[in-house]
């Protein structure tokens, strides 16, 4: 993927357009993301990757799935991706490892996410439509950081209503 920065005219000043591209995702990157995600075919038409199968080894393998993504994401940065699509495609790595790691929920949701087609896909979007995707990137990454913000609340204030409670019984008894 190629994309064009912004140039200046004549006289030095900036053109305000958005990047473009110029050229589509390099294959490779999708056939890379295909054996990660969707190699071997399961009964029931169901598909999973090299990243699942790692992934049913408690932590590491997780962790392994997280690091085969990173060429794609820094494909991405050597070819000039927005900021929002490269944080995007990392919360996308790090919600799969994250999620990855709870036992036996962690594993289904690894079949049916497959972090590194998303990227492959969001970097394909990128660069057919640039201006779209970074917004609707944007979008996705205010979205996730209010939604960790909102559990990290959530959890604060279980945890002082659990310790309000266990308080109030060495006190009362």
């Amino acid at each position: 993927m190629v994309i064009r920065t912004h140039s200046k005219d004549s006289i030095g000043n900036v053109d305000s357009a958005e990047p473009e591209a110029s050229a589509a995702v390099p294959s490779r990157w999708r056939t890379y993301a295909h054996w990660l995600d969707s190699l071997i075919e399961l009964p029931g038409g169901y598909r999973i990757g090299l990243g699942s199968i790692l992934g049913l080894f408690p932590g590491v393998g997780d962790a392994a799935g997280a690091v085969l993504g990173v060429p794609i994401v820094l494909s991405a940065w050597r070819n000039g991706a927005s900021k929002a699509v490269l944080f995007r495609m990392m919360g996308n790595l790090a919600l799969d490892t994250i999620v990855g790691a709870v036992p036996v929920l962690g594993d289904l949701f690894d079949f049916a996410f497959k972090s590194h087609q998303r990227n492959v896909g969001l970097l394909e979007r990128y660069a057919a439509e640039p201006v779209k995707t970074r917004r609707r990137s944007m979008v996705s990454v205010v979205a996730l950081c209010a939604g960790f913000i909102l559990v990290l609340v959530l959890v604060i204030a279980a945890a002082l209503t659990v310790a309000g409670y266990l308080l109030s019984l060495l006190t009362t008894g």
